[in-house]
């Protein structure tokens, strides 16, 4: 079988896009990667104590690993854990590559540079990251990693003269939420893992399914709506069963990064008074993306996740209005019980579904 994706050339052409950004913002491209090492490496076991207190989520998978890298470092890490997420798709894509050496080779490359190109865009906007992929033991030193962009952080420190040590903090504090997030809840990684391999394994490469999907997204501009903006060219190809499973999944999304962003704020109200505005400068700079810029985010569903940050706030504050954390606890008890897409958008219908708990006893049967 040929692999139909050029994940060499994914990685190179990442790398050169990313690098051509490297030295703009960060004082010539130098970001003390040492310094930031002792900093996060520090601020990440902080914030993990933090989050453990603000949330009653304990890691079972060990101390978390912090890694400051630089864009291109991101590129490749982001080249190897794409590489693991699509095989259910590029394994069964494999026996639809050409028959013709030659026209393979072509179609290797400029998948590769497709993915290049976005991972290589990516890197010269994201500020922190955990890798949740956990696939072998072979790579394990490689895997479950709280990344930072180590000239991306600088930059922005810079140019909005953010304290430092306040800003580091603050960011650890969303990733390692994260992490507590999948290696707190037992079943939580595995739960979202096959509701990725399920979306993607059930993707058919079907022509007259991209003219339909053609067909709707003029549909929607007449009826005066944007087709990309619940979750980019992914949903608008989807079938109605990848539909309802990209609701189960934009829902544990939802969740998680709402969530993230409430936990970062209450765990490091005392020692983080500038984070109300490290939050504005951050949404300030989503709004005043460039025209280009605002379609790659439209048209790659981030546009769709930056509005799960906002939903999910909205749900969790809603339900501990009603009931407390408490109540929210309920959504780590089993899968049955993380809400649906709609339910985030609708928190009454969650807590229709599953019931608060009794106070001062045990959560009454859902």
């Amino acid at each position: 079988m040929s692999e139909p994706v050029g994940w060499d050339v994914a990685e190179k052409v990442g790398v050169r896009i990313a690098d051509r950004f490297g030295d703009r913002d960060a004082s010539g491209g130098s970001y003390r990667h040492d310094d930031l090492t002792a900093d996060f490496e520090e601020l990440t076991a902080e914030a993990e104590v933090l989050v453990s207190e603000a949330t009653g989520l304990v890691s079972q998978s060990g101390p978390a690993r912090a890694r400051v890298t630089d864009r291109a470092g991101w590129v490749q890490a982001n080249v190897a854990s794409f590489q693991r997420m699509l095989a259910p798709l590029t394994d069964r894509l494999s026996d639809r590559m050409p028959k013709s050496a030659a026209a393979a080779k072509v179609t290797r490359a400029l998948t590769g540079v497709e993915v290049g190109v976005l991972l290589g865009w990516m890197s010269t906007r994201v500020l922190g990251q955990y890798d949740l992929l956990i696939v072998d033991d072979d790579t394990a030193t490689e895997q479950d990693l709280v990344y930072y962009v180590g000239p991306n952080v600088v930059a922005l420190e810079q140019r909005f003269r953010f304290p430092p040590r306040q800003f580091r903090l603050w960011l650890a504090l969303h990733e390692v939420t994260h992490r507590a997030q999948f290696t707190g809840v037992p079943w939580l990684r595995g739960h979202f893992l096959s509701l990725v391999g399920a979306s993607l394994g059930s993707i058919e490469p079907d022509p007259k399914r991209f003219v339909s999907a053609l067909r709707r997204a003029a549909e929607e501009v007449r009826a005066g709506r944007n087709p990309l903006d619940e979750g980019g060219l992914v949903a608008l190809l989807a079938t109605a069963e990848q539909q309802e499973l990209l609701a189960r999944i934009g829902g544990l999304m939802s969740l998680l990064e709402g969530h993230g962003d409430i936990t970062m704020d209450r765990a490091g109200a005392d020692r983080i008074p500038s984070a109300p505005r490290f939050g504005r400068v951050l949404h300030q700079r989503r709004a005043q993306a460039s025209a280009p810029a605002k379609l790659v985010q439209k048209v790659i569903g981030l546009d769709a996740k930056l509005k799960q940050y906002e939903q999910g706030e909205r749900f969790i504050e809603a339900v501990e209005a009603e009931g407390g954390p408490g109540y929210l606890a309920r959504a780590w008890e089993r899968p049955e019980h993380l809400p649906t897409l709609a339910e985030i958008r609708d928190p009454a219908a969650w807590m229709r579904r599953v019931v608060a708990p009794v106070p001062g006893g045990a959560a009454a049967a859902s």
